[in-house]
């Protein structure tokens, strides 16, 4: 399992936002500076969120992702406000491993066939749920601002065999928080799909990095299947958690 320290970009600087509500938001300087931070650390990859664009389809902060993508020797995947095959070409061009698509992904569903004909191996899906009163995983879009009233099953259902690099689930009701993954959410989705799956949201310790390399489930194939990476933020930038120690966390299921 790799670890995916994570970059929010908003006005132009690095912030985390807690349950990814904006007004709930701390600010981290420079996002460059950072991902040359992590990347020194040993990350083996960075995630980076254009939080502006997530939420108004403006692409503002993409010349700040290029940089990041220039600045460090890591891959670099990244999403928000990506609604067409053109903003992928233009990632992809800035020097981007992996463009992830959320939003449009469910206004278009022919996208995401498209998109990863075009770009093979270089297109995840980002789906991120909160539960609702009956418990079901729903997928919110346009910077987590709006229920889809779609779950997180039933998307996957609808790409299956579309030949995703990934797909990245995240628990905004965990988001930001620290106090642990959904591991009966993800080992749901790791049941449920034959995508590499990528967990996000509530990482706060090694503890939580250590379970998420154990958590495994039967997939749809019979063969067990088990996570591919784990993102966190705030631990890395609140300083409960180092690069170095998250990687090593995460060595056990490699």
């Amino acid at each position: 399992m790799d670890l995916y320290p994570a970059i929010d970009i908003r006005d132009g600087g690095a912030v985390r936002l807690i349950q990814g509500d904006f007004d709930r938001q701390s600010e981290y300087g420079d996002p460059v500076a950072l991902a040359t931070r992590f990347a020194a650390g040993g990350a083996p990859w960075l995630h980076v969120v254009d939080l502006d664009a997530a939420r108004t389809g403006r692409p503002v902060n993409r010349a700040i992702v290029g940089a990041i993508a220039r600045a460090v020797d890591v891959p670099v995947e990244t999403g928000g406000g990506v609604r067409s095959e053109d903003d992928i070409a233009t990632l992809l061009d800035a020097g981007v491993a992996r463009v992830i698509l959320g939003t449009a992904a469910l206004d278009d569903p022919g996208l995401v066939r498209r998109a990863t004909a075009a770009f093979p191996g270089r297109v995840a899906l980002g789906l991120d749920y909160r539960r609702t009163a009956d418990g079901r995983a729903e997928v919110a879009v346009r910077g987590w601002e709006e229920g889809s009233g779609r779950t997180v099953g039933e998307l996957l259902d609808e790409v299956a065999g579309a030949g995703l690099a990934a797909v990245v689930v995240t628990s905004i009701e965990r988001d930001g928080m620290l106090n642990g993954p959904d591991l009966e959410g993800l080992a749901a989705v790791l049941a449920s799909t034959d995508v590499p799956v990528i967990a996000s949201g509530g990482v706060g310790s090694t503890a939580d990095l250590v379970a998420l390399t154990a958590l495994g489930a039967t997939g749809p194939d019979g063969g067990r299947r088990e996570l591919c990476g784990a993102i966190t933020g705030r631990a890395l930038v609140d300083g409960r958690l180092t690069v170095e120690e998250g990687v090593a966390a995460c060595a056990p299921s490699g």
